[in-house]
This record gives structure tokens, C-alpha cells and sequence, in this order.
């Protein structure tokens, strides 16, 4: 073999390892974290979103999630999204609410308590939410709700006055305005810290879904669940504008797409969990009903002090999500 050749040889060989190598280099990996646990079936829907956007992009984008809290703790992801730490992720959006009061539009009390109602509400105040979001470097791809949010005791409730005084698990401004309103006492607990808080006694109640609490299996340390459907807060995925800006239109449509079929799957999952997790708390021992007629009377007071508050703080853009909901009915 001549000099030349042995040359060329190597120029086509070093092509070669090139041209494998550039797709690896030319993959991006997203972490998304989540803040509920890996069996949660928010966490789980995410993770199919993750593995259908990693498989329609080829690997070219992989998205790795991170349930539990693992990454980020619930009250940070947003931030992290937003400054670039992460590139997405999942997180309760009125968990926001305390920035802006529009992010607490799917827990005004009984505004919309069911399904069907939510769907409603959500539509209405989406292009608020986008328009709110976009203003803080953010991109929203989806949203699922949690089933309808009933009241956890460790005792027996009949009305609001049997409520004073009990430790009330809060995770956002709605539900620590409930605890003020019904004389129980706040609490800030992120869900991956309820089962220790209800069994150190640091938290003796809560408002949540029955997935939360069947999840965390709170039988362990609750007695009561009373079915009020206060309302059914949404969780959302949402990814850092500039890297959204700098995907592909190609790689956009793919995560479009399949954010699409994970809004679609969440809510079919929250719906078909909603009956399965008042079946799990029951046989884990606990009383599961409807609350009582004076225990929602005074539920219900509350709800519509609650309501002019937020009315009130969300300003001319709540009253144009409620205007439009109520279109809607």
C-alpha cells in the first residue's frame, strides 16, 4: 500500500467515526422533575410522556424524570425551569399562587367541583395561563387534574367547628386560607413528606385527593375521608421557553404530540383512580362517605368567602376566567 493510499485510507476511516459519533454528540438530555412518587400516576404518565418524546426523537432528545422529589423538592421546579437548571419539568399549578392569583384558578372552592366542570374552567383560563407563563421564560405542554379534593381527619367531623385546632396540611395559598377560615392551623408539607408528618403527628388533616392519600397510604395514621369535591387542582408540564425556542419545529411537533396523548391519558387515569383510591382508603380501614349536610353548609360559607378573595387578588383577569367558565355552563 502506497503512502497516498494508506492516507486516504485513514482520512475515510476518521470520516467514518465521525459520522457515528455525530449523532450521540447531537443528542440532548432533558431531567424533568417531578414532585410526587414514582407510582403516583402523574409520575407515571410523565414517564410515558418522557419515553414517547425520547422514542419519536429518535434519542436525539431524551427526557429523564425524576419522581419523588428526587431532584428538586415540589416548591423549587418551577424556579429551576425557569433559570435553566432543568430543561422541564412537572409541578401543582397553584403551587404558584402566592406569584400571581390567577395560578390558583382550579382551587376556587366549588367553582368547578367535577370533571366535566374542570375541563370548563381550565379551557377558560388557559390563554391567561399561557400568556402568564410565557412572561416568566416558561412554555406549558400539558395539564391533568387530580381527582376531586375530599377532607382527611383523624377523627370523626360532623361540622366546621369540630375542625378547630387540628394541624391542616397546606400546599398553597387556598388551602392554608381554608385551615385560617375553619381554625385549624397551616402547615406547609410537600407530598413526598405526608406519610411522616401524619405519623409524627406534625400534620393531623388535610385536604387532598384520594390518590394523595392512597398513595402515601395515610390509613396508617388517618381514621376519616369525607367526599366534599372542593375542587381538582391540575398539575402541569411545563419546559424553559429558550430551550423551546432552540428545538427543532420537527422536534416541537413530536413533544407537542405526545404531550397531547399524555393530557388525554392523565385525565382518563385520574378519572378511573378517583373510585379505585375511595376502594383503597375503605379496605386500608378508613371511614370513606360523603361529608355531612352541616358539615358542607359550613364548607360551602367558607367557599364563597374564599371566592370573593380570589375574585378579588386575580383582578380583572380572574373575573375574565370566571366570565368565560360561566359562559361555558
Amino acid at each position: 500500500m502506497t503512502l497516498r493510499t494508506k492516507l486516504m485510507a485513514g482520512v475515510a476511516t476518521a470520516a467514518v467515526a465521525l459520522t457515528a459519533a455525530m449523532p450521540a454528540m447531537a443528542a440532548e438530555k432533558w431531567d424533568m422533575p417531578m414532585a410526587y412518587s414514582a407510582s403516583n400516576f402523574h409520575s407515571e404518565n410523565g414517564a410515558e410522556f418522557a419515553a414517547c418524546v425520547t422514542k419519536g426523537t429518535q434519542g436525539e432528545i431524551e427526557i429523564t424524570t425524576h419522581p419523588g422529589g428526587a431532584l428538586f423538592a415540589g416548591a423549587d421546579i418551577k424556579r429551576a425551569i425557569q433559570t435553566g437548571q432543568v430543561q422541564i419539568g412537572e409541578r401543582l399549578m397553584s403551587g404558584h399562587q402566592n406569584e400571581n392569583a390567577v395560578f390558583g384558578f382550579d382551587s376556587v372552592p366549588f367553582l368547578a367541583p367535577s370533571f366535566e366542570a374542570s375541563a370548563k374552567l381550565f379551557e377558560a383560563a388557559k390563554p391567561k395561563m399561557d400568556a402568564l407563563l410565557e412572561e416568566q421564560n416558561l412554555v406549558m405542554l400539558y395539564a391533568v387534574p387530580w381527582p376531586p379534593q375530599g377532607l382527611y381527619f383523624n377523627k370523626e367531623v360532623n361540622s366546621v367547628a369540630d375542625m378547630a385546632g387540628l394541624k391542616f396540611r397546606s400546599y398553597n395559598n387556598a388551602t392554608s386560607r381554608l385551615a385560617e377560615l375553619t381554625g385549624m392551623l397551616p402547615v406547609t408539607i410537600e407530598a413526598a413528606e405526608i406519610s411522616q408528618a401524619f405519623a409524627t403527628g406534625v400534620a393531623e388533616s388535610m385536604i387532598s385527593s384520594g390518590a394523595t392519600g392512597y398513595d402515601r397510604k395515610v390509613w396508617e395514621s388517618l381514621s376519616h375521608f369525607y367526599e366534599v369535591d372542593a375542587w381538582l387542582p391540575y398539575n402541569y408540564v411545563m419546559v424553559n421557553k429558550d430551550v423551546w425556542e432552540g428545538t427543532s419545529e420537527a422536534h416541537q411537533g413530536i413533544i407537542t404530540s405526545c404531550a397531547g396523548e399524555a393530557a388525554d391519558r392523565g385525565l382518563e387515569a385520574s378519572k378511573a383512580y378517583t373510585q379505585f383510591t375511595m376502594d383503597g382508603l375503605a379496605e386500608g380501614g378508613m371511614t370513606v362517605g360523603p361529608a355531612g349536610d352541616e358539615l358542607m353548609s359550613g364548607l360551602r360559607e367558607i367557599g364563597e368567602t374564599m371566592t370573593a378573595e380570589w375574585l378579588e387578588a386575580a383582578g380583572e383577569d380572574g373575573k375574565a376566567i370566571v366570565d368565560a367558565f360561566k359562559a361555558m355552563e
